[in-house]
């Protein structure tokens, strides 16, 4: 029988309780977001809490807050939060997002988000896991999130966002639409010679050239970690 959690260095993350799992692009965003100089940071879509938790670690003193709309997976992220070394400093909201912006937050200097994207992919039959992975009318959707990040960033606060190519494209249309302009874009392939697997972009309210980078998980013909990936993740994984 599987673990129902994921080890990490210095936490752990039970997920037998939330539709999506640990999965090795959202732990890049988690390695790659410059969250560094923050005080206040927002999540949204905690699901198991992994991407508040590993801001926790990066950044010492920042207040972490965290939205989920699933009621199990809230709880499960609150456990995790508790149950971490940081857990005066984190917490989550059972909530969609439209009712934390109900709330009117505080600015936050970041938000993470590695929202529900798969558009046109064939469905789970799991309802939960169905709204986790996809972007649908009864979902979060890219303008919510756009629309979200313009109304509750700080002046110089940035969005960083996880998604598929395509799926990226429609989240730029839809972040420009509200003054949202992408900074800085990372590119995640399995090797340097794949088709590119995810993008993460971080974005800002001033429109300008973006800072590119590309990164392959794998070595070339091989399944070892490149020295870019076991730089990053090395402070996360137990196994680097």
């Amino acid at each position: 029988m599987p673990n129902t959690y994921f080890q990490f260095k210095q936490f752990r993350i039970e997920q037998d309780a939330c539709a999506m799992k640990v999965c090795t692009d959202a732990c890049v965003l988690g390695a790659v977001a410059a969250v560094e100089d923050a005080g206040r940071i927002l999540d949204i879509g905690t699901g198991t809490g992994l991407l508040a938790l590993m801001a926790a670690q990066h950044n010492p003193t920042a207040h972490i807050e965290a939205v989920e709309l699933d009621a199990a997976a809230a709880g499960q992220a609150a456990a995790n939060f508790a149950a971490s070394p940081w857990a005066a400093r984190l917490r989550v909201h059972a909530l969609p997002l439209a009712g934390l912006a109900a709330t009117g937050p505080a600015a936050f200097d970041h938000i993470l988000c590695n929202p529900p994207f798969f558009r046109h992919a064939l469905r789970s039959p799991d309802a939960r896991r169905t709204t986790a992975r996809h972007a649908a009318d009864d979902s979060l959707t890219f303008a919510e999130l756009a629309r979200f990040a313009a109304d509750f960033l700080a002046a110089a606060g940035r969005l960083t966002v996880l998604l598929p190519p395509p799926e990226m494209g429609e989240m730029e249309r839809e972040a420009a639409v509200v003054g949202l302009f992408p900074a800085t874009r990372l590119v995640l392939r399995h090797r340097a010679t794949s088709k590119p697997l995810r993008h993460i972009v971080a974005f800002g309210r001033q429109a300008g050239p973006i800072r590119e980078q590309e990164l392959p998980l794998h070595e070339p013909d091989s399944v070892d970690y490149t020295a870019w990936f076991r730089e990053r993740l090395g402070p996360f994984y137990l196994a680097l």
